[in-house]
């Protein structure tokens, strides 16, 4: 009752706004909370590397990691960066960049609307140079060689490149030295003219402001820009996995694995709506409460950092199951069977009325955080999945569909397994 509550005011105070700039503003007023949380994001994102826009005649592709690389550069300008603004209202600043979406974010208990500006003002105005531009690069080569030698990352990329053979989504989000090497400022600007578009844009905001403070703020700051309309290529991705093992060897005391699973790709709303219903597959197969997990935990194959994840976006839709072990592939033929012990007999009702309610409190959870709501608000803006229509998905799912499900979603035949071994 709780839950239904607090999602009818959210209801109630939600806002949506298409400023005169073109900006599409998502705004929820959270009544009691004292922090604020906003995110401004473009829908473009690692994978986004061959695109065009209404004005171009032909598709243009660009450098692996100019996602990522732009990310970083937006924060500086010709007399400092927008961390030492954000240091003047005492706002906690960040951003991201991710296989399909870009956002720059920061959460404050006070002087909202200056940091705002902050946030408005310098994602709208970009400044590049080449000389700029080279120091970066040098910058973003010791992140990539970090992240090289980091399992927790390279046991995940390794088992998308596992799984897919020429989909964007098995490249790292930074990019590679020799990708980065290739960004220029004339290239910079290109994309950020593309995807960085007022109109193509969302800005969320949840927590402790008023509507009138967003849009004073928005009417100071933005200004109008011709609609800029993008067409992104599509990876012609074979059904079948590139690879059915991936194997590594870095420093790490205990094998580390990820087992993956590649289900067909639909349009990005209908991959969201699918994977909603894949989360609750995955406790069902071997979440905490599920008779594989207890198995695997109590023979000492699986230990607190085992977990399932749908991963679903623009193009790509993919389960997996990942942790440590001392032995991964026990634990892929233990999944493996449960799965199809599962695709034969069937899913047991009791255990859907558990992953059911397990899904929707995730969910629902998110919403007691101003975070939550405005990452919920940014992603249904994107995807085409409201916040409140993730909900309703999951309330109304049935064992049904989640049966009719398991076979494509958990398709053994086309699975992968990765592996992070010990340094011998």
């Amino acid at each position: 009752m709780k839950e239904m509550i607090r999602s009818q005011r959210l209801h109630e105070s939600y806002v949506e706004v298409r400023h005169k700039s073109g900006l599409r503003m998502l705004l929820c007023p959270m009544e009691g909370y004292s922090t604020t949380y906003a995110m401004f994001g473009t829908p473009y994102g690692s994978v986004d590397v061959c695109f065009k826009t209404d004005k171009d005649p032909d598709f243009v592709t660009v450098p692996e990691g100019i996602a990522h690389f732009l990310e970083h550069k937006l924060f500086e300008n010709e007399d400092c960066d927008a961390f030492e603004r954000y240091a003047k209202t005492g706002a906690s600043a960040n951003a991201f960049t991710s296989f399909d979406r870009t956002c720059y974010l920061f959460e404050c208990s006070e002087n909202f609307e200056a940091s705002l500006e902050i946030l408005l003002d310098f994602v709208t105005h970009p400044y590049f140079t080449e000389q700029t531009v080279q120091k970066e690069q040098g910058i973003i080569g010791q992140e990539i060689k970090m992240y090289e030698d980091d399992p927790d990352w390279r046991v995940m990329f390794n088992l998308l490149c596992a799984l897919y053979h020429v989909n964007p989504v098995r490249i790292d989000i930074a990019g590679t030295t020799g990708s980065i090497a290739q960004i220029s400022a004339e290239l910079l600007y290109r994309c950020y003219n593309t995807f960085y578009n007022p109109s193509n844009m969302v800005l969320a905001v949840a927590g402790n402001f008023t509507v009138d403070s967003v849009l004073a703020v928005a009417d100071r700051v933005l200004q109008c820009a011709e609609p800029v309309q993008i067409e992104y290529k599509r990876a012609d991705e074979p059904r079948e996995v590139y690879k059915k093992e991936w194997e590594q060897s870095l420093s790490v005391a205990v094998p580390m694995f990820s087992v993956g699973f590649k289900a067909d790709s639909g349009p990005y709303e209908e991959n969201i709506r699918g994977s909603i219903l894949d989360e609750m597959l995955i406790e069902i197969i071997a979440g905490e409460a599920s008779p594989l997990y207890r198995q695997l935990y109590d023979q000492s194959l699986i230990n607190q950092t085992f977990y399932g994840e749908a991963m679903a976006g623009r193009d790509y839709l993919c389960n997996m199951f990942s942790g440590e072990s001392r032995d991964p592939r026990a634990v892929q033929k233990a999944l493996y069977g449960e799965i199809a012990r599962l695709q034969h007999e069937g899913l047991d009702p009791e255990m859907f009325e558990v992953a059911k309610a397990t899904v929707y409190g995730r969910y629902v959870g998110a919403l007691d955080k101003s975070e939550g709501v405005a990452g919920l608000m940014v992603s249904g803006a994107f995807n085409g999945v409201g916040m409140f229509e993730v909900i309703d998905i999951a309330a109304g799912a049935t064992i049904e569909a989640l049966q009719q499900r398991l076979a494509g979603s958990f398709d053994i035949a086309r699975s992968a397994i990765s592996i992070i071994n010990p340094l011998q």
